[in-house]
């Protein structure tokens, strides 16, 4: 079992930059793949950004070109780097991976983007 714990998340103007972290129980080398969800009130929990196991990344296209994913392996972070942030950016991010066909979930941070 993997656990995983967010932080970063607060309260940013339209415009600006936030960085998430989250950090593993364990080794995030052998998961399959480590990735950002996010979900909005009242709506459904959404793909943010996602890197597979080989090194591939994906992006939702709402995100493309504004937020980057990175990991250190060695220090078992994830991270998401949020730029040119949105008032529809806001909601609760998610660090999840997956492992042997079962995906892993921290708790959420809160990211609102408002003036």
């Amino acid at each position: 079992q993997v656990q995983f714990v967010e932080s970063g998340g607060g309260l940013v103007q339209p415009g600006g930059s936030l960085t998430l972290s989250c950090v593993a129980s364990g080794s995030i080398s052998s998961l399959d793949d480590v990735a950002w969800h996010r979900q909005a009130p009242g709506k459904q929990r959404e793909m943010v950004a996602r890197i597979l196991s080989g090194g591939n990344i994906r992006y939702a296209a709402a995100v493309k070109g504004r937020f980057t994913i990175s990991r250190a392996n060695s220090q078992n972070t994830v991270y998401l780097h949020m730029n040119s942030l949105k008032a529809e950016d806001t909601g609760v991010y998610y660090c999840n991976g997956g492992l042997a066909f079962r995906r892993y979930w921290g708790q959420g941070t809160q990211v609102t983007v408002s003036s």
